[in-house]
């Protein structure tokens, strides 16, 4: 019989709270709105006005190609992660007997093996539905880059209200992506309760602040706070090099 023991319940209980407030946190609070996933969601507004503007638009074409080809990876990478899972579900009792040689934590009872990883099935599955949610999203997207309005009508009110429409399919698909990626940053939190649940807790806090440093403290969200006109005025002047007249020949 399965025997989940306080601490095991309280690290799963700190998992799922960390997993959910940390995704209220990102889509539905003030803070959430400063976030680097936040900021890029303008960015897709701007590029779909722009889009407007263009005659050629094949670079559009290819970055929305390039958007499907990630998104597809990431969804193909669900699949390999679940037949994986059930691998080791299907190896449970040899899995346990190399455990129990390992120097650390008590050996597992093979009905609590089989539920840790079926909570890890659960999560790659998941995952798997946003990934594939997001690319018939991106699909869609693609559809409405095609059937963009001629630059003649950039102006029109029909025009934007479509570059709005488009920005916020992306922005959707963008959403739905970052929630698949979410659940794999955390299915890797989530092995450490392989190990005990103080692993569990310790791995779960790395990941959530890994997470987080990237939204609100990294390289890539400090440079939408760069002053782009302080950065030119404190570039170094390059030297223009004046040669005489007997170097020129």
């Amino acid at each position: 019989m399965t025997a989940l023991t306080l601490p095991d319940l309280v690290a799963f209980a700190w998992f799922l709270g960390a997993w959910i407030t940390y995704s209220i946190v990102i889509e539905r609070s003030a803070k959430g709105r400063t976030s680097l996933n936040a900021l890029m969601n303008g960015y897709r507004d701007e590029w779909m006005v722009q889009l407007l503007a263009r005659d050629m638009r094949m670079v559009d074409a290819q970055v929305t190609a390039a958007l499907q080809n990630g998104t597809a990876f990431f969804a193909s990478t669900s699949l390999i992660a679940i037949g994986g899972a059930l691998t080791l579900l299907h190896s449970s009792e040899e899995i346990i007997s190399v455990m129990s040689l390992l120097p650390f934590g008590a050996t597992p009872s093979r009905g609590l093996w089989d539920l840790k990883i079926f909570g890890l099935i659960v999560i790659f599955v998941y995952a798997f539905f946003k990934f594939a949610w997001s690319y018939r999203l991106f699909n869609y997207f693609a559809i409405m880059v095609g059937a963009a309005p001629l630059p003649a009508e950039k102006s029109t009110p029909t025009a934007r209200a479509f570059a709005h429409r488009a920005a916020r399919l992306c922005a959707d698909a963008g959403r739905h992506f970052n929630r698949g990626q979410r659940a794999f940053f955390f299915a890797l939190g989530y092995l450490g309760w392989f190990l005990g649940p103080v692993p569990f807790a310790l791995s779960t806090a790395g990941i959530l602040v890994v997470m987080w440093q990237r939204q609100f403290a990294s390289a890539a969200r400090k440079a939408f706070e760069t002053d782009l006109d302080n950065t030119k005025a404190s570039a170094p002047k390059r030297r223009s090099l004046k040669l005489s007249p007997s170097k020129r020949r």
